[in-house]
């Protein structure tokens, strides 16, 4: 198998693309607590890898705009958002019922800033559909986001807010198919339950199966009512490695492009299914990992990538760092740049770390199987979907005039005065992020026309999601589409104290 990642061919394939960026150097400071295996300082150590690296200099890097209630009631249930706006640490004792109902409190753990957090990191993946639907970028990054578990009315597997469901919708207002594919190791459920009955969205996801959270993701579940078969599960075991995986993941991917033909496509890269990783049980080099990123980006469709698990932090930067890269069609280096988290890096100090010797579990026979049973799914899908669509601009609105024409070489400089954020030490106003491009994007409000205008396009999609097994349906009912979104803005803002305790063993991620 050719797994050159982000060496890339000549052909489509090796055109350089336009990529945003979105990071908020905030984000690292929230902590779940101690013992707590997800650490948002992980994308704090993976936007020093791009700092150091060079690679901010080769994208328009943006801070997002934090998503508002009205945003997120887009998916989730009013009282939900109200919930997770309202409480605290110091308050949660007083609101014990509302904890279980929204199955928060231990994995999902009550901390300072949580509704901040949820807003940051869902503002990041909706401002990138933004951005791709006004062909503003190729390619849109947002490595905070790929919260997959989230659901409607709860919390779920660390994730609180599911910014990739909101994403989606964002992206349908533009598109009448938009792909989602999940090569995180748990299941996508919250988003394939979101999207399990309609046939505008085709969700694909690899994942370990059989006594693992979320328990979800049987091959059998194939998608309900109108979106039969627009639901695709690959269930792997232990120990599957570069060659195996992408054994799956290529024939099936290019089959799903053939047939579904979608105008955009999200890409969760959750890498705890890298080898190594402190919950996962996978085998996968970042390079394996990273042709799943390339292969994508050699259709040519618009793409969002979005992060999402990876418990062993100095190895999710590793990866979506080269990841970032490979977006980029940008050659990294193996030596690792001197930087502030270099010492997380040793003894190698290298970008890339050899998979272990563990036992493939995944037989060839069975995934032989697997492979054919899943491609003779989509031979049931004869051709796209033909859905009445009517050709409106997205609600949210950009400003006339595009800041990259104006300052197009205005980029992230590594030697400049910006510091990314060590985590042992807060930084004063000398360490403020200077030289970001900015960018502030205000939403224009429409007339009440063109808001009515804007369900057309959406009639064909019911996001009630349904178990196949004849279980209760899920109460995630249609969104309404008259909402203004996400807008995206730039500003300086300091960087605060972050902590990275020691970790203990989880059962759920």
């Amino acid at each position: 198998m050719e797994t050159g990642g982000n060496s890339l061919p000549s052909g489509p394939d090796g055109v350089k693309r336009k990529v945003s960026y979105f990071y908020d150097p905030e984000v690292g400071n929230y902590y779940y607590g101690q013992g707590h295996p997800m650490k948002p300082h992980r994308i704090r150590m993976t936007h020093a890898l791009l700092a150091h690296y060079g690679l901010l200099q080769h994208m328009q890097v943006l801070k997002p705009f934090p998503a508002r209630d009205r945003d997120l009631c887009r998916f989730h249930a009013d009282d939900y958002v109200a919930f997770l706006r309202g409480i605290t640490p110091e308050t949660q004792q007083d609101q014990l019922r509302q904890l279980k109902r929204f199955n928060v409190g231990e994995d999902c753990p009550v901390f300072d800033g949580l509704y901040s957090f949820c807003q940051t990191y869902a503002g990041g993946s909706v401002g990138g559909a933004v951005k791709l639907n006004h062909g503003l970028c190729d390619i849109a990054i947002n490595w905070a986001g790929g919260l997959h578990h989230a659901k409607k009315c709860e919390a779920s597997g660390f994730c609180y807010v599911n910014d990739i469901v909101l994403a989606i919708l964002e992206l349908l207002k533009q598109h009448e198919r938009v792909l989602y594919v999940d090569i995180d190791i748990h299941h996508g459920d919250g988003v394939e339950e979101a999207f399990y009955t309609t046939d505008r969205v085709m969700t694909v996801s690899f994942h370990k199966f059989g006594d693992y959270f979320p328990g979800t993701g049987d091959i059998r579940d194939v998608g309900y009512g109108k979106g039969k078969y627009y639901s695709l599960n690959v269930p792997l075991d232990d120990g599957i490695d570069d060659e195996s995986y992408q054994n799956l993941f290529k024939p099936i991917i290019g089959k799903v492009m053939e047939v579904f033909r979608p105008g955009a496509v999200v890409l969760q890269c959750g890498a705890d299914s890298l080898s190594g990783d402190r919950l996962g049980c996978f085998n996968l080099s970042i390079k394996g990992h990273a042709e799943c990123v390339r292969y994508m980006r050699s259709f040519n469709v618009p793409l969002l990538l979005v992060g999402g698990g990876g418990y062993t932090i100095r190895n999710v930067a590793r990866c979506w760092c080269y990841e970032t890269g490979v977006a980029l069609g940008v050659e990294v280096d193996d030596k690792m740049p001197q930087h502030e988290y270099y010492e997380y890096f040793g003894p190698d100090y290298t970008l890339h770390v050899a998979p272990s010797n563990m036992e493939n579990k995944n037989s060839r026979q069975i995934l032989d199987d697997i492979r054919a049973k899943l491609l003779d799914n989509l031979s049931k899908l004869r051709h796209a979907p033909s859905i009445q669509f009517q050709e409106r601009p997205p609600d949210t609105e950009l400003p006339e005039a595009d800041e990259d024409q104006e300052d197009a070489d205005e980029r992230w400089d590594p030697d400049s005065d910006m510091e990314v954020d060590d985590e042992r030490k807060p930084l004063g106003s000398n360490s403020q992020i200077s030289r970001v491009k900015r960018e502030i994007v205000e939403p224009e409000l429409k007339d009440l026309e063109d808001q009515k205008g804007a369900v057309e396009h959406v009639k064909g999609m019911d996001t009630k999601a349904e178990e196949i097994s004849g279980s209760k349906p899920s109460d995630v009912g249609p969104m309404s589409v008259d909402e203004q979104p996400i807008a995206v803005k730039v500003e300086q803002e300091n960087v605060n104290k972050a902590s990275d305790q020691p970790a203990q063993m989880y059962s759920k991620s």
